[in-house]
């Protein structure tokens, strides 16, 4: 008997940021936490990790082979990308990470390549399309809560609650309109970009979620599902969402 062959799993890009190790001789790396890899092992696509200095050629010809596209967490975006009033608010940015990332961004929506966009992810997917950040939500935000629980906290601490749009891709995926998040950043979502909605919101009015509408999947998130899907199972869902409409689009 005739064995047939298994669909090959999708393949999920998920962007890296640049750090030092900490030896004697310091060296740099390309790095990404775990917890994003084994998220979307678990969800049952296969992760690609994308190197920074590529250039748009490259860039172009590595998204046409991707099945999927994850914009992972990390610095601040360079207030260049959406007229920053207050620069001195901004920090650890890296130019390159944010050239690649817009890029990627812009040309996965223009194609409709699948795309879950996660803390920094979900802030950039904004300002790719033309959106702004509150470059401190604390500082300029009226009647801000606290959202940036890191160092001390652990990361899968569910700070605050988050209100779904009942009918959302977001509801859909989670299940429900109402979750607990964590929460590890100090920017936030201010003008909402042409063609992107907001789908969650922080109890202070925070947007905690945005979606393009007409997209197979298209979907950021202001918190960290990738160290949730075992405490709040749900969480896996997003990735689940993206892994199957990667799928889907072969």
């Amino acid at each position: 008997m005739t064995r047939k062959p298994s669909t090959p799993r999708p393949l999920i890009g998920l962007t890296t940021y640049r750090k030092t190790s900490v030896k004697a001789n310091p060296v740099a790396v390309y790095a990404l936490m775990p917890s994003y890899v084994e998220a979307v092992i678990a969800a049952g696509g296969v992760p690609l990790l994308i190197p920074l200095g590529l250039d748009e050629e490259a860039l172009r010809t590595l998204l046409a082979r991707l099945d999927g596209l994850l914009l992972t967490g990390g610095g601040d975006i360079a207030g260049e990308h959406y007229d920053s009033a207050h620069p001195d608010f901004i920090f650890d940015v890296d130019p390159d990470r944010d050239r690649v990332e817009l890029f990627l961004a812009r040309e996965a929506l223009a194609n409709d390549v699948p795309m879950l966009a996660i803390c920094r992810g979900h802030q950039l997917m904004n300002v790719a399309l033309g959106g702004s950040l509150y470059e401190d939500v604390l500082r300029l935000m009226p009647s801000a809560i606290k959202h940036d629980y890191w160092g001390e906290y652990p990361r899968n601490l569910l700070s605050h609650e988050v209100t779904v749009c009942a009918d959302s891709l977001l509801a859909r995926r989670l299940g429900r309109t109402t979750v607990r998040v964590n929460s590890l950043h100090h920017q936030g979502v201010r003008d909402v970009a042409p063609g992107l909605v907001a789908s969650a919101h922080a109890p202070d009015g925070l947007i905690e979620g945005l979606e393009v509408p007409g997209r197979r999947y298209a979907l950021g998130v202001q918190w960290h599902p990738e160290n949730l899907i075992y405490d709040a199972p749900p969480m896996l869902s997003l990735f689940q969402g993206l892994v199957e409409a990667a799928a889907d689009g072969r």
